[in-house]
């Protein structure tokens, strides 16, 4: 979402115009859920998903009119895959998708509010009316503190709106209440990866693409440098201990961590100071055996079950990795899992 609304607002800079189409509603088996987005220039071209097909290309077909019909404003379509959209794309599988297809033909502050917000990692959540007439496809956008920021309707929001308005703090995922479509751009999680080693570089990279802000830490200078981590926001030098001391009160449930350095020794200094924090999760790699032994160290000095309950270890999805690049995409999916689904849970649960 980023790049679209980087794109979006680079187009109406260059006093060009295109069209912001997105899945505001799914029902059933599709290929996009909601919050799915896409852009239609003016020449056709387009920027993002809705999930291809047919589907697609009618609503670009609808995006392109709408575009070059100044009286066509924004519209909520729907379509059914079950029917003469899903046959030639063999989507017969009874699901519903609607889309907002709302042409852009002038620079407007709302997208570069929502354009701001989404970068901040703050999160945001997009209202939009979907069944309501006479105002389907007015919307209005709603920072992380649920105060209304941005609006592309002539109105404010009904008070059957503001009821389904969820806080950010709860994760939700996007919603229908009432008619209304609820689009939440839920707050970028930080993950501290701490050890630069080959799997902390190669965890960074799938993280960084994924939507993490990832800060790295390591007592080598060039092992948490800008070279191997050319996408992390923070690059942190210094003693494992003493850094994560000074960090820990400000390691809040934003934060994930992974404890992924290169020695026994520094695994639980690391859980040591980790596992007292406020971070919504807390992983280390290793063997059973080395955990364990890790484990029964950190009761010696003071770190309670309840503390230990919380930790995911080993780290990742079990789905047989062996390589550097496996291992780093079963702990980037299992932190995906944690994330989207609030689903994870520690390997010794």
């Amino acid at each position: 979402m980023r790049d679209l609304l980087s794109e979006l607002t680079e187009t109406l800079e260059k006093g060009k115009t295109c069209v912001y189409c997105a899945v505001v509603e799914t029902r059933g088996s599709t290929p996009q859920k909601a919050g799915a987005a896409m852009l239609v220039h003016s020449d056709g071209s387009q920027t993002g998903t809705l999930g291809g097909g047919c589907v697609e290309a009618e609503v670009k077909r609808r995006a392109l009119h709408a575009l070059h019909e100044p009286e066509v404003k924004a519209e909520i379509l729907s379509f059914s895959l079950d029917d003469d959209y899903g046959w030639d794309d063999g989507l017969i599988c009874g699901g519903r998708m609607m889309m907002l297809v709302s042409p852009v033909r002038q620079q407007t502050a709302y997208y570069r509010t929502y354009q701001k917000l989404v970068e901040s990692g703050a999160g945001c959540t997009e209202i939009v009316a979907i069944t309501d007439q006479p105002i389907a496809g007015a919307r209005w956008l709603y920072d992380a503190a649920n105060t209304l920021v941005g609006s592309l309707a002539d109105n404010l929001p009904p008070e059957a709106a503001l009821a389904g308005l969820k806080p950010l703090t709860a994760r939700p995922r996007p919603f229908v209440h009432k008619g209304f479509s609820y689009l939440p751009m839920l707050p970028r999680i930080t993950l501290l990866i701490v050890g630069g080693g080959h799997v902390g570089q190669a965890v960074a990279e799938l993280a960084s693409q994924v939507e993490f802000d990832v800060w790295v830490l390591d007592d080598r200078e060039k092992f948490a440098s800008k070279e191997r981590f050319p996408s992390a926001q923070r690059l942190l030098v210094g003693d494992i201990g003493r850094s994560l001391q000074e960090l820990a009160a400000s390691i809040d449930p934003g934060f994930y961590c992974l404890i992924v350095t290169r020695g026994h020794n520094h695994d639980e200094e690391a859980l040591y100071h980790l596992a007292k924090t406020n971070a919504s999760y807390v992983g280390m790699i290793g063997s059973k055996r080395k955990i364990k032994l890790i484990f029964e160290d950190l009761l010696v000095k003071g770190i309670t079950e309840e503390m230990l309950d919380h930790v995911h270890a080993p780290l990742g999805l079990p789905i047989g990795s062996q390589t550097v690049p496996e291992i780093a995409i079963s702990i980037v999916a299992e932190l995906i899992q944690a994330r989207n689904l609030g689903k994870a849970q520690p390997a010794s649960a």
